[in-house]
Formats: C-alpha cells, sequence, structure tokens
C-alpha cells in the first residue's frame, strides 16, 4: 500500500454487487449495510465499515472488515480517521464500538478506551 491513497467515501446503492463479493469473500454476515463507509484501494474494494447514525451525539461501529491482504498497512486506522472527521461535520461527540475480542487490541491502539461493555474515542474538533 506504500504510495497508494485510500480512497473512502460513503456506502452507495451501485454498490451492492461489489459488497456482496466482498461479504462473501471476507465475512460471515451476509447482511449489506446501507450506511457506512467503503475503502478503495486502486478501484478495488479492500475495505467496508458498516455505522449506525441513529444516535443524537455519536456514532456506532457497528463492524469494519479489512480484507486480509491489507491488514497490518493502515486501512483500518485510515478508515476511522475518515469516520472521525465525518463525526466532527455531523457534530457527533463520540465514536462507539463493542468490540469483538481480536478487535480490542487494534481498538486500543486506534485510541479507543473501555466503557463498560463498549469502547468510546472521542471526536476531535
Amino acid at each position: 500500500m506504500r504510495g497508494q491513497k485510500l480512497f473512502v467515501r460513503p456506502i452507495e446503492s451501485e454498490d451492492t454487487p461489489a459488497l456482496r463479493r466482498f461479504f462473501a469473500a471476507y465475512a460471515n454476515s451476509r447482511a449489506i449495510p446501507t450506511c457506512g463507509l467503503v475503502g478503495k484501494l486502486v478501484g478495488e474494494l479492500v475495505a467496508v465499515m458498516a455505522i449506525d447514525i441513529s444516535g443524537p451525539r455519536e456514532i456506532l461501529i457497528e463492524s469494519l472488515i479489512v480484507a486480509p491482504e491489507y491488514r497490518r498497512k493502515r486501512v483500518g486506522r485510515v478508515m476511522l480517521a475518515e469516520l472521525e472527521a465525518l463525526g466532527a461535520r455531523m457534530e457527533r461527540d463520540r465514536l462507539v464500538v463493542v468490540p469483538s475480542a481480536e478487535a480490542r487490541g487494534f481498538l486500543e491502539k486506534s485510541g479507543f478506551v473501555d466503557d463498560g461493555t463498549r469502547m468510546v474515542r472521542r471526536v476531535r474538533r
């Protein structure tokens, strides 16, 4: 990924076929998100983040899936940074996630702290 820029944008209805292929290859769930962000590298879908923005002051991260060959290459961190920027524009105070056991280390390194059963990261404005 060195020297290449990850292009992150909101999920659009035209993404459904690519999302189906991505989820079939990399996710246990077949539920295709309708609200979230996609990350593309040289036109290839490499990451998907499903979010819920129904809360008044927070954005709930439902899932963040990065293709295995792109893990540990800052793709997840770039996706979180883009979500934080979106949260600031939407005047949200925090990003919230209910972590899986394998995601906890990544989330801690990305600035999330424990808050009961959830992990929270403040949105910087």
